[in-house]
């Protein structure tokens, strides 16, 4: 079922009929129980991968990954371009939940990707497939570009990140999910 052209008050009664279903869940592919909802309600998080992915409603890393609550550390941003927010973010994972791997997460058919090719938008979507289009240039084959958009957040991330890298407290990957099969190809 299709979710285009619902109001906000009808978008905000979905979100609290899936929350009320959602609270009265024990499975999924991974746990979502009340136990572990308490459970890192008491004790806090500590996920075991951080995935920088794009905002896309058909990327749900937890889905993807089989993982339930307190397993990943999710940043998600139209695109899985990286800035300061973002790098933040990752360094708050790493430094103070311990976690040690960073995949930056990309998938077939992205918009963002496809504007940045195939458009030039203004506002403030502009600043995402300006970004883009850096790691990119201009190449014109949209599964390629997804590659060359996910190795360059990569190498922002390692770079920005570069003392914890080297130290070996971060690993950082790329890696693109293919939205009709739902396989994840790891590119490192």
């Amino acid at each position: 079922m299709q979710n285009q052209n619902v109001s906000a008050t009808e978008a905000l009664e979905k979100l609290k009929e899936g929350n009320q279903k959602y609270l009265a869940a024990t499975s999924n592919p991974g746990d979502i129980s009340p136990r572990i909802r308490q459970y890192t309600c008491e004790n806090g998080q500590s996920p075991y991968a951080i995935v920088v992915t794009c905002s896309d409603s058909r990327v749900i890393p937890e889905s993807i990954f089989s993982a339930g609550i307190g397993e990943l550390f999710v940043i998600r941003v139209a695109g899985n371009v990286m800035d300061n927010h973002q790098l933040g973010s990752v360094e708050y994972a790493a430094d103070h939940l311990g976690t040690k791997l960073v995949v930056v997460l990309g998938h077939s058919n992205c918009g963002a990707v496809g504007a940045a090719v195939h458009h030039d938008p203004s506002g403030y979507v502009k600043y995402i497939t300006d970004e883009i289009r850096r790691a990119i240039g201009d190449e014109k084959d949209e599964a390629k570009a997804c590659c060359l958009n996910v190795q360059r957040s990569v190498s922002v991330i390692r770079e920005s990140l570069k003392e914890m890298v080297d130290q070996g407290k971060l690993t950082v990957c790329g890696a693109v999910y293919k939205i009709d099969s739902g396989e994840v190809e790891f590119l490192d």
